[in-house]
């Protein structure tokens, strides 16, 4: 049930931060100021040296908040995949398709959303028991490339990283993915200390995305 209120989550969201930063201090403001602005999913990725820490704080910070749904990111094995979990990720995100992160991640009942560039990489996941998967680059596709994945695989759920902006996050919802991910320009932002702004710029995705679905 965890596992299906994550996924559940992920989907509702919609956008997903993805939240790197130089330390601590700089990797928590950003994602407070987009869970301020409506971005609930944040994905703090281990690009950050203290990404453990983020993610504990963070943690500590919206416990009982079912709707904020704490994840990692740029996990590459089990390893990290199991400490990210100990600290209380919600989900795991890796660049590629890992087997043992899926296994780890399927054995504690949390979603794992590998990075993926083709339909048979789409296949290996699923048969490894992945329920989100993450098109990766997506400024590599495009929108086109989805609606030819939904034609075979109308049951495959798609989160959409790279080469998304406030320009296009309508087309890629229209096409069929179920969420996108966001962080250059946020990190840039928070390098600045320009908080305030990320969460202008995270309402202004949350709007887009909802007029896109109709909401």
């Amino acid at each position: 049930m965890i596992k299906i209120n994550t996924l559940r989550a992920l989907k509702e969201c919609g956008v997903v931060a993805v939240v790197r930063g130089n330390s601590k201090e700089v990797g928590v403001e950003i994602s407070k100021a987009c869970v301020k602005g409506g971005v609930k999913a944040l994905e703090v990725t281990y690009t950050n040296k203290f990404a453990n820490d983020i993610i504990k704080e963070l943690c500590e910070i919206y416990e009982g908040q079912d709707d904020v749904v704490i994840g990692a990111g740029t996990v590459l094995d089990a390893e990290t995949a199991r400490a990210a979990m100990l600290a209380g990720a919600k989900y795991i995100v890796s660049p590629g398709f890992d087997l043992e992160t899926a296994k780890i991640c399927n054995r504690y009942k949390v979603p794992y959303l590998p990075g993926i560039m083709t339909i048979n990489e789409i296949i290996t996941a699923h048969e490894a028991g992945v329920d989100f998967v993450k098109l990766f680059p997506g400024s590599a596709f495009g929108q086109g490339y989805v609606k030819a994945i939904k034609g075979p695989l109308p049951y495959a759920n798609i989160m959409v990283t790279g080469g998304v902006n406030i320009d296009n996050i309508d087309s890629w919802i229209k096409a069929g993915v179920d969420a996108v991910g966001i962080g250059g320009e946020l990190n840039k932002l928070g390098e600045e200390g320009k908080f305030e702004e990320i969460t202008a710029v995270c309402e202004q995705y949350m709007a887009k995305l909802n007029e896109a679905r109709g909401c």
